[in-house]
């Protein structure tokens, strides 16, 4: 692969295949990192974009004001992500100050810590009860039947979604988060299911609020009505419950899943981790660096024209930051492509920098802790039921997750 990243201007930068990097993630990366630190590729939405790869810039363009979020300042013709209604796509993904200030500010009121803590034995009884339904069987495809069921269950137990609705819920986020080629209308069906439930669900709670997430953000989105520009409109409100769904569900399913295999993959850690189960909140930060479940940071527009490892991008044109590059950037991490909890390797980016740090993040690191001291205190036996080498990740440059996760126990 070579290196093809020089300033734009220049007659027309061949563009790097992603392939590669669908194919063999990390080595496809170290190339990249070792022959510049921005290339000019072919995006998630086929067209062009700038992948940064070095931890330093990473790190640093997450939270530089210069690179907005908005899809408004994409150049004309430059992106066509995916397209979402107004009442869905007003998310915090999209935002940058000031609204995404009055809008995170609004939602801190109500996703407090003491809301998170409440969730831990509620949790718990999850993942014992999931196993429990999975442990006579002695085997199971642990993606479907235990990392992607917890997730979906707590974040509709956050937002106070009905159980009748929670089948829906799974189906319509697969659909987005990995549609189905032979189905090129099941991601817009899904888009207009989940708005009008989140629609229906938004007047029933404001008539019989709960004690749940939806029901404050809706408290504080009435409460608020009478603040002029410091209120959240309706479009954001049934926004945020869609980001909620979506960011609660489909990142912690790789999470949980990614690092089991990870310790599989290091059954000395893993062995550790039976016997002191409390070393999972250390490991916690190595599990997300070493196999985190984003690929890319969502993608950014320069503002203005900008110059990043001497390479000049004019405003308007798709950049990606390359969370999976800079977790093995060795001019940040010693040894990055070892796993070992021990080192103490701090400063990951699996959840984020700067003002678009995850709101979520205590939450997702609850999960992941329970879901994996449940698992490994109850299958001492644990181990892959297929050949390490059958395993296979999905075909995505942005996201970094199993297909299928075979285990015995």
């Amino acid at each position: 692969m070579q290196n093809t990243a020089h300033a734009a201007g220049t007659d027309g930068p061949e563009l790097v295949d992603p392939a590669p990097m669908i194919e063999d993630l990390y080595p496809a990366l170290a190339t990249l990192r070792e022959a510049g630190p921005v290339h000019r590729i072919a995006g998630t939405d086929g067209r062009p974009a700038w992948l940064v790869t070095r931890y330093e810039d990473v790190r640093r363009l997450l939270a530089d004001p210069r690179l907005a979020l908005d899809k408004r300042h994409a150049a004309p013709g430059n992106y066509s992500g995916f397209s979402l209604p107004p009442a869905l796509d007003a998310n915090l993904l999209n935002m940058d100050p000031p609204d995404h200030t009055r809008v995170r500010r609004l939602v801190v009121k109500a996703f407090t810590p003491g809301r998170v803590e409440r969730m831990r034995e509620p949790v718990r009884r999850i993942a014992d009860e999931l196993l429990d339904t999975i442990a006579p069987d002695g085997r199971a495809d642990l993606l479907t039947a235990y990392a992607g069921q917890l997730p979906i269950i707590v974040v509709c137990d956050l937002l106070g979604v009905p159980q009748r609705d929670r089948r829906d819920f799974r189906a319509w986020s697969d659909a987005l988060i990995t549609p189905d080629p032979t189905r090129p209308r099941a991601a817009k069906e899904a888009v207009g299911s989940m708005l009008r439930f989140y629609t229906e669900l938004i007047a029933k709670k404001r008539a019989e609020p709960g004690d749940d997430l939806l029901s404050d953000l809706i408290r504080v989105r009435d409460d608020e009505a009478g603040d002029g520009d410091g209120r959240l409109t309706e479009d954001e409100l049934t926004s945020l419950a869609f980001l909620i769904l979506l960011a609660g569900y489909e990142n912690t399913v790789h999470l949980i899943a990614n690092s089991v295999l990870t310790l599989l993959d290091h059954p000395a850690v893993l062995q550790e981790l039976r016997a002191d189960p409390g070393g999972l909140a250390a490991a916690f930060d190595e599990l997300a660096r070493y196999e985190g479940p984003a690929s890319l940071g969502i993608r950014r527009f320069p503002l203005e024209e900008i110059e990043i490892g001497g390479v000049t991008i004019p405003a308007g044109e798709t950049v990606l930051l390359s969370l999976a590059s800079a977790h093995r950037d060795p001019a940040q991490f010693k040894d990055p492509d070892e796993f070992n909890p021990h080192l103490g390797r701090s400063g990951h980016l699996a959840l984020g920098h700067g003002i678009h740090y995850c709101l979520g993040a205590p939450l997702a690191r609850m999960e992941m802790e329970i879901a994996l001291a449940a698992l490994v205190r109850r299958f001492p036996g644990l181990r892959l039921d297929v050949p390490r080498e059958q395993l296979r990740w999905r075909p995505s440059i942005r996201a970094r997750g199993l297909i299928s996760l075979p285990v015995a126990w």
